[in-house]
C-alpha cells in the first residue's frame, strides 16, 4: 500500500461551496490526488446540505493526517459571508497560510508542492499574498485582472498578461479568492474578508487592504484550472468577456459603495475619479446587457445597485471589518 502524502501542517484551505455537489466532488479528489496534503480543509457549505458533509467526511477518512470539518451556513451568505467564516476558523485553528477557492475550480497536479517554496521564502520577501495561475475550462490560459486602478475603483484591462522570460512574479496590489494565498499575519493586521459584499469585489478590496502591508504577488507557476463552463465573448486572444446574472450585476455596482468606504480610509477615494470608474463599470454591464439583450431585467438590477451603492457610501454608521491584533 503506497505511503499517504506529506501534511502540510501550516496549511489550511477554504472551499466555499453553494449546490454544486458534482463540481465540489471533483475538487475535493483533485486536493486528494495532489503530493502534498494540506493539514485542515474547510468546506463552508451555503446550502447547509447533508450530501455535502456526507463528501467531506468520506474524505477526510481517506486522507490520513488531514482534517476537513463541513461547516453548515444557516443561511445562505454568498461568497463573501462563507470566505469570511472559513478564514475565521482557520485562523482560530492557527493556520499559517491560508488558501482559499470556489468550488467550481480544481487543483493541478503538485500545486501544493510548487507553492511551498514561495510560502518558504514570503516572509523574508514580504510576500505575504501569493495568487498562481489558471487555466480556464478549455485549457486555455485564465486572464486576471491583477493590477487595480485605486481612485477609479476598477481592474486594469491592459495589465500585461505574459510573464517575461525571467519573471518569476509580478507585483499585484489585489487579489483573487478563486486560488488566493494569505498569511495569518495579514488576516491579524487586516481582520478577517467583509461578509456584508455578499458576492463580488470583496476579494479586490481584501487583497487591496493586504497591498497596504505587505508585497502581493501572482507568481507564473499554475496550479488551478476552472471546471465550470461560462458563457464568454473573446476580446482578443486572451481576455473575454463573461457572461453573467441580474443578480450579480446588482452586486457589481452596489459594492462599489462597500469599495469606496475602504478606499477612503487611505485616501485613495477622489469622487470625480471614482465617477469615471462607476460610469465605466456601467459602461462594461451595459455592453454584456447589448450583446445578451437582457436590458428590461438587467437595467433595472444596476440602477438599483448604483441607488444602493450612494446609500452605503452615505452612512455614518459604516466601520470597516476590525483587525485581528487588537
Amino acid at each position: 500500500m503506497p505511503e499517504s502524502p506529506q501534511i502540510l501542517t501550516n496549511t489550511s484551505i477554504v472551499i466555499v461551496t453553494y449546490k454544486r455537489l458534482e463540481l465540489l466532488e471533483v475538487l475535493l479528489n483533485s486536493i486528494k490526488a495532489n503530493t502534498l496534503w494540506p493539514k485542515r480543509i474547510y468546506v463552508v457549505d451555503n446550502d447547509a446540505s447533508n450530501e455535502v458533509g456526507e463528501l467531506a467526511a468520506k474524505l477526510e477518512a481517506s486522507m490520513p493526517g488531514s482534517t476537513v470539518s463541513w461547516v453548515a451556513m444557516p443561511s445562505n451568505t454568498g461568497g463573501s459571508g462563507g470566505f469570511s467564516k472559513g478564514v475565521e476558523l482557520a485562523y482560530q485553528d492557527g493556520a499559517e497560510w491560508i488558501w482559499l477557492m470556489d468550488d467550481d475550480v480544481v487543483l493541478l497536479p503538485e500545486a501544493l508542492e510548487k507553492l511551498t517554496p514561495w510560502m518558504q521564502q514570503a516572509e523574508a520577501n514580504n510576500h505575504l499574498v501569493i495568487q498562481g495561475c489558471r487555466l480556464n475550462f478549455d485549457d486555455s490560459a485564465f486572464y486576471w485582472q491583477y493590477h487595480f486602478i485605486n481612485k477609479l475603483g476598477i481592474p486594469n484591462p491592459i495589465a500585461p498578461s505574459q510573464f517575461k522570460k525571467d519573471e518569476l512574479f509580478k507585483p499585484m496590489n489585489t487579489a483573487c479568492f478563486e486560488g488566493g494565498l494569505f498569511n495569518r499575519k495579514i488576516v491579524e493586521q487586516i481582520g478577517i474578508p467583509d461578509p456584508r459584499f455578499f458576492i463580488y469585489w470583496d476579494d479586490t478590496i481584501y487583497g487591496y487592504l493586504a497591498s497596504k502591508i505587505t508585497q502581493p504577488i501572482l507568481i507564473r507557476n499554475m496550479l488551478m484550472q476552472r471546471t465550470r463552463h461560462i458563457a464568454n465573448i473573446r476580446l482578443g486572444s486572451v481576455r473575454k468577456l463573461n457572461s453573467t446574472s441580474n443578480m450579480v450585476r446588482y452586486y457589481i455596482m452596489r459594492n462599489r459603495g462597500y469599495m469606496a468606504r475602504y478606499l477612503q480610509l487611505y485616501g485613495d477615494y477622489h469622487p470625480l475619479l471614482w465617477s469615471i470608474g462607476t460610469a465605466a463599470t456601467f459602461a462594461k454591464e451595459f455592453i454584456r446587457l447589448f450583446i445578451t439583450k437582457e436590458f428590461k431585467e438587467g437595467l433595472p438590477a444596476i440602477r438599483k445597485g448604483m441607488k444602493d451603492a450612494r446609500i452605503i457610501l452615505k452612512d455614518p454608521n459604516w466601520q470597516p471589518m476590525p483587525p485581528l491584533n487588537v
